[in-house]
C-alpha cells in the first residue's frame, strides 16, 4: 500500500503544469562595497599653525666620498644600522610600479623600492641587506617620528610643512599631480571636475591639492591608492587625483581608465629621515649622488617608469650648505 502512494503521489506531480516562467521573486539591491575607512572631507587636516616659507628642496650636502660599505663612521647613524645588520625602509605595496607586492613571487618591489635598496647597497655592500616596513600615506610621518624605521621612501613630497617635522635627501624624482578618469567620461583635467567626486589618500598632499581646485570637486578620502581605483570602477568616485607616477600605475591596471589634463602641481620626491639623524641625511644624498652620476638611476627610472618618460634625466640636487 505505502508502495502504491508512493507511486500515485510522483504521477500526481508529473503531471502538474509545469510554469510558463521562472518565480516573480523581488531581491533588494545591493551596493558595491565601499573601503572602510572612505570619507567626504570638507577640508584636509591643518596642523592649525602657519608653516613659514622656506626652500625645502635644498637638502644636506655630502661629506666627501661615501665610506666603504660595512667600514661606517664610529659613532654615526649608518654605523648604528650597520650593526643592527639591515636597513629598515618605510615603502608602499599598493602602488603599482613605484612601490608594490608582487602577486607571483611575494616580494615588494617597483622604482622607490629599488631607491631604497640603493642605500642598503651602500651601507653592506649587498642591496637585499634591508627589511621593509609598510606605510601608507598617513603612517610616513609618524614612523619617522617614533624611529619605527631609517628611512622612507614612499612618493613622499617635498613642502615646508612637513619638513618643520622630519629631514629630506634631496630630490630624487620630480612628479607633478594629475587626474586619473574613465575613458568617455568627459572629465578633461582640473577644470571639468566641479561638483564630481576625487578620490586621494589620507595624509597625502594630493588631498590638500585637489580641495584646492578653484572647480571645487568633493573630495573623498581612502586610506591606499588601490581604494581609490575600485571606487572609479564601481562608479563611486569620478575622479582620482594624485602624482603621475602613481597614477602610471592604477592606469596600467585597468586600460578604461587613463589620465587626462596636465601637472597642475609640482611634486619633488624626497627620501624621508628622522630630523635628528643629519649624518645619515648627507649619506644618503651622497648615495644619490653616485647613481645620478653612474647611471644607475635611469636604469632603475626605464625600468620602472618608462612610460612617463623615456628621456628623463634625474633631478639636480640642490644643497643649503
Amino acid at each position: 500500500m505505502k508502495r502504491l502512494l508512493l507511486v500515485l503521489l510522483l504521477v500526481t506531480a508529473a503531471c502538474a503544469p509545469v510554469p510558463s516562467s521562472a518565480p516573480d521573486i523581488t531581491v533588494g539591491s545591493v551596493g558595491a562595497p565601499v573601503p572602510g575607512d572612505a570619507a567626504e572631507v570638507s577640508a584636509p587636516p591643518s596642523s592649525g599653525a602657519a608653516v613659514p616659507a622656506c626652500d625645502a628642496t635644498a637638502s644636506l650636502r655630502p661629506d666627501g666620498a661615501l665610506p666603504t660599505p660595512g667600514a661606517m663612521p664610529t659613532g654615526s647613524t649608518m654605523e648604528r644600522i650597520a650593526a643592527r645588520g639591515r636597513l629598515i625602509a618605510g615603502v608602499d605595496q599598493n602602488t603599482y610600479l613605484m612601490g608594490f607586492r608582487n602577486p607571483g613571487t611575494g616580494a615588494i618591489e617597483g622604482f622607490d623600492v629599488d631607491m631604497a635598496r640603493e642605500i642598503a647597497k651602500a651601507l653592506f655592500g649587498d642591496p637585499n641587506r634591508i627589511q621593509f616596513k609598510v606605510l601608507t600615506s598617513e603612517q610616513r610621518i609618524p614612523a619617522l617620528e617614533q624611529g619605527e624605521v631609517d628611512v622612507v621612501v614612499r612618493t613622499m613630497t617635498i613642502n615646508c610643512e612637513r619638513a618643520q617635522k622630519v629631514a629630506f635627501s634631496s630630490v630624487y624624482y620630480q612628479a607633478g599631480q594629475r587626474v586619473l578618469a574613465s575613458r568617455g567620461s568627459g572629465i578633461t583635467g582640473p577644470d571639468s571636475l566641479g561638483g564630481r567626486k576625487v578620490c586621494a589618500t589620507k595624509g597625502s598632499s594630493s588631498l590638500a591639492n585637489v580641495a584646492n581646485i578653484a572647480a571645487k570637486p568633493v573630495v573623498v578620502s581612502v586610506a591606499n591608492w588601490t581604494d581609490c581605483l575600485v571606487m572609479l570602477q564601481q562608479g563611486q568616485v569620478d575622479a582620482v587625483s594624485t602624482d603621475d607616477t602613481i597614477l602610471a600605475g592604477l592606469a596600467a591596471q585597468d586600460p578604461y581608465t587613463e589620465m587626462v589634463g596636465p601637472q597642475f602641481t609640482q611634486e619633488p620626491y624626497g627620501m624621508g629621515i628622522p630630523k635628528a639623524n643629519e649624518d645619515f641625511v648627507r649619506f644618503v644624498n651622497g648615495v644619490l649622488e653616485r647613481i645620478r652620476d653612474d647611471g644607475t638611476w635611469s636604469t632603475i627610472h626605464q625600468r620602472w617608469l618608462g612610460v612617463l618618460d623615456r628621456n628623463a634625466t634625474p633631478p639636480a640636487a640642490k644643497y643649503r650648505d
